[in-house]
């Protein structure tokens, strides 16, 4: 046997141990961004189970704000029976359920009643514990998306990503010009 050979077989092991390392790192971090994923479901999930308990309690002193509550409820139901696994199409939806939600607890404040109930009280603070776990899992999965997608794309990584078609994932942003505004506060 030849050096050359032997240079040559030397080669072709390292490039076959380095596409392997590359395809195990990447499929790591697909599985982490996935899990990521499920995490925010799992909140999504929860935040659709209490809403049909908050709008029960409401109805009783919301005679008025049929709309508002029917606004909820039609949201909720469009977030529960999406069957996408598009981040961009879920997050447009869960950003709407966000908006009618705001707009139910902006309308509640017209019911000094309502504000006193302890179990709209109860459902708030949950509402509310929910809401901040989404934004935490929203931004642990972006992170994981960033980190999954830069590895992705660099060189040399993009060349064995690219021949066993891994493809970016998506962030899960606001797609709502007014949710990303601060708050106007008036005294």
């Amino acid at each position: 046997m030849g050096v050359g050979l032997i240079v040559v077989l030397v080669l072709v092991v390292v490039l076959v141990f380095w596409f392997i390392g590359v395809y195990n790192g990447l499929i790591v971090l697909r599985n982490r961004v996935k899990n990521a994923w499920s995490q925010i479901d799992v909140q999504l999930k929860r935040r659709h189970d209490l809403i049909p308990n908050l709008v029960e309690i409401c109805k009783g002193y919301m005679k008025h704000e049929r709309g508002t509550l029917e606004a909820v409820i039609k949201a909720r139901q469009q977030a529960v029976n999406i069957n996408s696994d598009n981040v961009k199409e879920r997050a447009q939806i869960e950003n709407m359920l966000s908006q009618t939600l705001k707009s139910l607890f902006a309308v509640s404040e017209n019911y000094p009643n309502l504000k006193a109930n302890e179990n709209m009280l109860s459902l708030q603070e949950e509402l509310t514990s929910t809401e901040n776990k989404i934004s935490f899992a929203r931004q642990h999965y972006n992170d994981m998306t960033m980190t999954f997608n830069t590895k992705k794309q660099q060189f040399p990584a993009i060349i064995a990503a690219n021949m066993l078609n891994f493809k970016d994932s998506e962030f899960f942003e606001v797609e709502n010009e007014e949710e990303k505004k601060a708050p106007n506060i008036s005294f």
